[in-house]
């Protein structure tokens, strides 16, 4: 824009002026015409006029000069505004357009003229009309400079949203309140911002479908374990059933074993024994009446027999259920045992025991005993042995029994496996002791004897829990 100081020039400048440039064209004139007077009063009024006449020529030059200055300053503005990347509008209070440039116009996709006397709002999106009536209030209650964003119509195209920028304006000509609105295309923002949005969704459900993986890779982990825990588990089971088939055998072989004694042992023994007495007493009441002399050794005879009877009775009752075991305990028990097996078998064999063994039930008693009678007879039948010893010792809050022989050995993989073995054996002592909660474990090699090892717990859980309580 032109300095005012080039414009409006003061009269005493432009009368300096003029009389300058009046001088120098004198000066050409008296060269050419000669030094030539006229009356003073001619004189003093054709240098006024002629002042006159230079100072209107100067101002004129100087108003044309102003005149191309502001035009081209117009124009530089004029295009700056019009087509600046923002769209610049000048609205009243209501709204209303007074206003606007050319990228503006383009922006609501209407001509300036068209535009001008518009409101505003109605180009405006119904979801962001509170918004922008919010904005348009706060521009006008005051001096600072105001921001929202807004969705914008655009005729014969899709909306788009649009970034406002407002401040109040002050203007002496004009008699309403007024202000001036910058509005910038922030489509691409917004969707930038919707994109990284998506992209941030899309990295949260990422990372929760990876830790969804992780979980499920070590539940599947964990299946797999249990899987393979299950399947030992049905191995151990079917290997304790098969134990049980095996068992179940061994224990209808013995049972049947032992009835077979029984009723050989009925019949050889006792049957004769009860014979020969009905023969010894049908001749006694022959004697009785012929010779009375051989009659007292008669019934002696008789009375052996009878005490003969009575005997092989009390030990198919002893090896059936010893009734010391209830009445006296479990070490009397092994002690009339182990005579009657030392007699039998002529192994030595030795006991040594704690008293307080006989404290625990009667459960845990009769499975030690049965699991020392079955062991000492397995010696007498397999090991080959000259003695034999059985210890009974309180360890660790259990009841440890401990029968240990100078036999053979053998094998006792072997032995446990062996599905042709018709006596009890080890299985039955093992399951004797598991019944009640103990544990039962054999160490042996052949050609260094064997060595049996039970243990009870010296107090059961239930009784434990009742004490606690």
């Amino acid at each position: 824009m032109p300095n005012k100081s080039n414009i409006l020039v003061t009269p005493a400048e432009l009368r300096r002026r003029a009389e300058a440039r009046l001088r120098e064209q004198r000066k050409g004139k008296r060269s050419k015409a000669g030094d030539q007077r006229s009356g003073a009063d001619t004189v003093r009024v054709l240098h006024e006029l002629e002042v006159h006449q230079i100072e209107l020529e100067l101002q004129n030059a100087e108003l044309q000069k102003a005149r191309n200055d502001l035009e081209a300053a117009l124009e530089k503005y004029t295009d700056l505004y019009d087509f600046a990347p923002v769209g610049y509008f000048s609205i009243d209070e209501s709204g209303v357009i007074l206003e606007a440039n050319l990228t503006g116009a383009a922006l609501l996709g209407v001509e300036r003229s068209r535009l001008i006397n518009r409101p505003l709002p109605r180009f405006v999106a119904p979801a962001s009309q509170p918004v922008f009536q919010a904005f348009l209030e706060g521009v006008f209650a005051g001096t600072a400079k105001r921001v929202c964003e807004a969705a914008l119509l655009k005729e014969g195209a899709a909306g788009f949203w649009a970034n406002f920028h407002g401040i109040s304006a002050i203007s002496v000509s004009a008699p309403r309140k007024w202000c001036r609105v910058a509005v910038s295309d922030i489509t691409f923002l917004k969707e930038a911002e919707e994109a990284q949005r998506r992209m941030e969704a899309l990295a949260a459900a990422n990372g929760k479908l990876q830790r969804e993986i992780v979980r499920r890779q070590a539940v599947e982990r964990a299946l797999r374990r249990s899987e393979k825990h299950h399947g030992q588990l049905l191995e151990q089971s079917r290997h304790m059933q098969q134990q049980l088939r095996l068992l179940t055998r061994e224990l209808l072989s013995a049972q049947e074993e032992e009835r077979k004694k029984i009723s050989r042992e009925l019949h050889d023994v006792i049957a004769q024994t009860l014979t020969s007495i009905n023969v010894r007493l049908a001749a006694l009441r022959k004697e009785a009446t012929l010779n009375t002399r051989g009659l007292e050794r008669s019934i002696a005879r008789t009375e052996q027999l009878v005490e003969r009877s009575v005997n092989i009775v009390h030990r198919f009752a002893r090896e059936l259920r010893p009734t010391v075991l209830d009445d006296l305990g479990l070490i009397p028990a092994l002690h009339t045992f182990m005579k009657g097996f030392r007699e039998q078998t002529g192994i030595r064999v030795s006991l040594s025991a704690f008293a307080e063994v006989e404290k625990v039930n009667g459960d845990k008693r009769t499975a030690l005993y049965r699991v020392a009678q079955e062991a000492l007879t397995n010696v007498a039948r397999h090991a080959q042995a000259s003695q034999a010893e059985v210890k009974i010792q309180k360890l660790d809050g259990a009841i440890c029994m401990r029968i240990k022989d100078n036999g053979k050995g053998f094998h006792k993989e072997r032995a446990l496996q062996a599905e042709k073995n018709k006596r009890l054996g080890l299985l039955g002592m093992r399951e004797r002791l598991e019944m009640v909660g103990g544990s039962f474990s054999v160490t042996s090699a052949p050609g260094k004897g064997t060595t049996v090892l039970a243990q009870v717990p010296l107090t059961d859980r239930r009784e434990g829990l009742r004490k606690a309580l």
